[in-house]
């Protein structure tokens, strides 16, 4: 990546849990406090920048010319440390930078902030999207692999760098638009997003008034690491154990899409603070928000609010009834209260971390060659020029596209194999390499930090494979590729992030398509359906149909293009499998009925279960797939790929 790359980082809105996260770093001194535990999500507004390469550090706050300030500094950690420590207004970008260069071999960046709309000093954390951005950039820029949690870590010890001490659940910003759940425990902190199970209708105001935050969290801090005091102890209850409760119900009404319940809940968080936590602080009397929060000619449009951040007159969120109600509230704030707002909807849909590539098939198509190399390791000339077994395009193509874990699936006695590729070179091999080739050793290496693996002792066919890996997806949604195929993207997004990008817009089952011709169905699995959008990429699916013959596909499978022209369509390779196709695929082969597919699991018979009962969805990529599987197929690979 040598050009520049475009960037949003969004605010954070802590919706449930807030000082959770401080008070769960007393464990390490007081084992009887109660992890913190809190529910936060990034912002619809936030930071837009491009980022590239350059020799030095440079921060530019504005792309007009005109109306430009900027900042640079070498790629010195002293001197960013320095910057980092003075508490200016560059101090938490040269905060992360600083960190970056000391762990990570990179050179300059420069980001040019294009607009910003996330307010400032609003309890959305404006200061830990910055860091984020430059985390990210950097991570993009020079390949860094970083997943999520690696740029939140990267975010959050660059701004301890500085004067400010942010909370630890700020850099969840780092996930976009989509509610995390965070847990902390010492020094230790955990993520996971969260499912939405219905549209999520926000409104976020500023209640223009004013707050303390440092004379709220340092009355708070009073009451750690041991209670002293009745008013200590209501203090960590509330926000332990009662947190925990709180927390917990939101995660389950969130994921059940049920806000009429949620808006309760913030009712009931709000009045829990109110009690046990406010007492502490004469800041968090807050008698604007309560003014709020207690107006009839809000109620009407809400099921429920609450208070942000740190809580005082600061911020207020409220959860509007529809779409509609947010509107006319966000009207009514302006208008009547003086107060400017802004929305945020949470939309079902999640992003996919998790792959699995089954590579356990004896490759005898292209035998003998598979006798000395795994079919997964046949070379390739890549489109960077560099000659790779297969299996490494397929990883790359997939970390670029956010993914964290691969699971390969492999036999019991290929291991070896495996472990010789990921291992380092020797010394005295790896000197001789010239630089771009060290890169690309470097580049295997920490590949094998991303993958684990299972063993398909017995070959039962591709369902069976794919139901090995059910205990890896952890019961989350997972990119399946097929390992006898690699891909390549017509546009700057590879194929992989667009099936992954298509997935959150559905979020039920897909299966990537292409289009094939009618006298090639009898070899593919075709797909019939009706068309989701005006572009025709995405599909609803009606039928599953594995290698029909071309007379029935062109009585029952056609598809009508927008000039009414019949189309066929077969599976690309790539699907996103939900829990549901697991539980399937385990009710299909602890079943005494037997294989489905002769003496063989299929995977196709658990997707059309899954279809009936929830419903899935086809997408066709920009791109195409290339056969690696066959020898008249590799041979046509080895010379098209690459072009």
């Amino acid at each position: 990546m040598n050009g520049q790359i475009n960037l949003f980082i969004p605010g954070r809105l802590c919706l449930f849990g807030e000082h959770s996260d401080w008070a769960g770093m007393y464990r390490t001194v007081n084992a009887g406090i109660v992890k913190g535990t809190a529910v936060v999500s990034g912002t619809e507004q936030g930071i837009y920048a491009v980022a590239e390469k350059a020799e030095k550090f440079i921060m530019c706050t504005s792309a007009d010319e005109s109306d430009s300030r900027s900042w640079e500094c070498d790629m010195d950690n002293s001197a960013l440390l320095q910057e980092a420590q003075s508490g200016g207004y560059y101090s938490y970008v040269a905060g992360v930078a600083s960190y970056i260069n000391e762990n990570y071999s990179v050179g300059g960046v420069k980001i040019t902030i294009t607009k910003q709309d996330l307010p400032q000093k609003s309890g959305l954390s404006s200061s830990a999207a910055i860091c984020v951005l430059v985390a990210r950039a950097f991570n993009q820029l020079y390949h860094l692999r970083m997943n999520t949690k690696g740029e939140m870590q990267a975010a959050y010890r660059g701004e301890q760098r500085t004067p400010s001490r942010c909370g630890r659940l700020d850099q969840a910003c780092a996930y976009g638009v989509k509610p995390v759940l965070m847990d902390f425990d010492g020094v230790e902190v955990d993520s996971k997003m969260l499912r939405v199970g219905t549209t999520f209708h926000w409104v976020i105001a500023n209640l223009m008034a004013g707050k303390d935050t440092i004379k709220i969290l340092a009355d708070l801090n009073k009451a750690y690491p041991f209670a002293n005091s009745d008013k200590d102890k209501m203090v960590q209850e509330a926000l332990g154990e009662d947190n925990q409760r709180i927390v917990s119900q939101a995660v389950k009404y969130l994921e059940e899409g049920q806000p009429a319940k949620l808006g309760s809940l913030m009712k009931e968080a709000q009045e829990l603070f109110d009690e046990k936590i406010a007492p502490a602080s004469s800041e968090l009397t807050a008698p604007v928000l309560h003014s709020v929060l207690n107006d009839p000619e809000i109620q009407k449009y809400i099921y429920g609010a609450k208070g942000v951040g740190s809580q005082g007159d600061g911020t207020v969120q409220l959860l509007a009834r529809s779409g509609k109600d947010a509107a006319e509230l966000q009207k009514y704030l302006l208008e009547k209260r003086g107060m400017p707002s802004f929305a945020l909807t949470l939309k079902p849909g999640q992003t996919i971390k998790k792959a699995i590539i089954p590579l356990a098939g004896f490759g005898t198509r292209v035998f003998p060659a598979t006798k000395t190399v795994r079919k997964c390791f046949l070379p390739l000339l890549d489109t960077d020029g560099l000659l790779k077994p297969a299996l490494m395009i397929m990883l790359e193509r997939l970390l670029e596209a956010g993914i964290e874990d691969v699971c390969l699936i492999i036999g019991e006695d290929e291991q070896e194999e495996f472990d010789r590729f990921f291992s380092p070179l020797p010394e005295e091999y790896r000197e001789k390499l010239p630089d771009e080739k060290a890169k690309c050793e470097d580049s295997i290496l920490m590949m094998r930090k991303h993958i684990s693996y299972v063993y398909q002792k017995e070959r039962k066919g591709f369902g069976h494979a794919v139901w090995l890996a059910k205990q890896f997806t952890d019961n989350e949604p997972v990119l399946l590729l097929l390992g006898d195929f690699v891909y390549r993207s017509n546009t700057d997004i590879s194929c992989c992030k667009q099936v992954i990008d298509a997935y959150k817009e559905c979020g039920l089952t897909l299966v990537s398509i292409n289009e094939v011709p009618v006298e090639r169905v009898v070899h593919y699995g075709i797909i019939h359906g009706v068309w989701d959008n005006d572009e025709q990429t995405m599909m609803k699916v009606d039928k599953m149909v594995e290698k029909p013959t071309d007379d029935y596909a062109k009585e029952y499978l056609g598809i009508p293009d927008k000039g009414g022209e019949e189309r066929f369509y077969a599976t690309f390779g790539q699907y996103v499998l939900t829990p549901e196709v697991f539980a399937e695929l385990d009710k299909q082969i602890r079943s005494e009925e037997g294989p489905s597919e002769g003496n063989e699991y299929g995977l196709t018979a658990a997707l059309d279960a899954v279809r009936e009962k929830h419903g899935m969805y086809a997408f066709v990529p920009d791109g195409k797939s290339y056969d690696i599987g066959l020898p008249d197929a590799y041979r046509q690979t080895m010379w098209d790929f690459c072009k």
